[in-house]
């Protein structure tokens, strides 16, 4: 199963997104699962990146249709997309994290580890080591782990709502106040 919502219960809405370019084992483990969201009560919807787009929409063109399955290369309005999803499933960059618990989302982190000191790993970690996201390593990564982790986090309301707190307690609201701060510290000194 993948999601499954109660019985009366609006449909639960899952944000698949691997960057602007993308992300290939992200991409392969939602493409090998079609018929699992296929039969899921809950709609998804997936940025598959510019590089990936027109190779998933071909391969998809020959596969049944998923009529919850929402696909697009780039999404412009991110903060509709969050303010839509229940869940999300996206690589570790830094800014991602910052929004990830600025608004308090439950996310399942896929960090890439093609990334200079494997630092999308340490991203994740500072907010999976506070209970604010799960984590699944690339090298781990398969359909069947991430629909499991999906439905583990979807399936009783108030894990996903415990995620959703620790996230924003993890928020940095004041950055800006910050650094002000510090450029007056340092042109002080000087």
């Amino acid at each position: 199963t993948l999601a499954v919502g109660t019985p009366g219960e609006d449909r639960k809405t899952i944000l698949i997104v691997g960057g602007s370019l993308g992300a290939r084992t992200i991409n392969e483990s939602v493409m090998q699962h079609l018929e699992q969201i296929a039969a899921a009560d809950a709609q998804i919807l997936w940025q598959t990146g510019k590089y990936y787009h027109e190779s998933i929409l071909q391969q998809l063109s020959q596969k049944e249709p998923v009529a919850n399955l929402k696909v697009t290369d780039f999404i412009s309005d991110m903060g509709a997309a969050y303010r839509a999803a229940d869940l999300v499933v996206s690589r570790a960059g830094a800014s991602s994290i910052s929004e990830f618990c600025l608004l308090g989302m439950p996310v399942i982190l896929v960090p890439s580890p093609n990334v200079a000191e494997n630092h999308q790993y340490h991203n994740a970690m500072s907010m999976v080591n506070k209970k604010g996201a799960k984590l699944i390593e690339q090298a781990d990564l398969t359909g069947e782990l991430l629909i499991e982790t999906v439905d583990s986090m979807l399936t009783d309301k108030s894990v996903l709502e415990e995620y959703r707190q620790n996230a924003q307690k993890m928020a940095i609201t004041d950055a800006n106040e910050r650094i002000y701060q510090t450029i007056k510290e340092v042109l002080a000194e000087g």
